[in-house]
């Protein structure tokens, strides 16, 4: 069987998912920050490293839905739905939403790895302009972001390597 020509495009919008060749990738942005500190939001910031965490967890699992589901109707209502209400997570709490976020992180790779969905083709449940690599680049793009603010909110409560 020929390797197909977009197999390397394919492969790098994978690994820019959860790459580190620019920043700080998943693990590194949340990995030893102590529980005490995860739900508190240092002078100056509107989030705490547990909210953004579950904001980004919630949001890509709504991008993988949207991408893989063809039942998927948009139901979150923005910005209420996407993000967690102001407390401190528990334990299994911020081990859930870590599990969640790698989970869909594993789908939405697989999706653009594979060589039978047309990344330029809309995703079904989408528009004409919502194709399965603007989904991908926004997730890539949207975890970024709110991976640097897990990072600065780090650095502001001194929890930072």
């Amino acid at each position: 069987m020929a390797t197909s020509p977009l197999g390397p495009i394919r492969e790098h919008l994978a690994r820019a998912l959860d790459w580190e060749d620019a920043h700080v990738g998943f693990s590194k942005a949340i990995d030893g920050l102590p529980p005490q500190k995860r739900g508190v939001r240092p002078g100056g910031f509107e989030h705490s490293a547990w909210e953004l965490l579950e904001h980004v967890r919630i949001a890509l699992s709504d991008l993988v839905d949207f991408a893989t589901s063809p039942q998927y109707a948009h139901s979150l209502d923005w910005p209420g739905d996407y993000w967690p209400p102001r407390q401190a997570p528990t334990e299994a709490e911020w081990e859930e939403s870590i599990a969640g976020f790698r989970a869909d992180l594993a789908r939405l790779q697989a999706l653009a790895r594979d060589p039978a969905i047309d990344l330029l083709a809309p995703v079904p449940t989408g528009n004409q302009s919502q194709t399965h690599l603007r989904n991908i680049l926004v997730a890539v793009d949207h975890n970024a972001y709110h991976l640097g603010q897990i990072v600065a909110v780090r650095r502001a409560l001194g929890a930072w390597l």
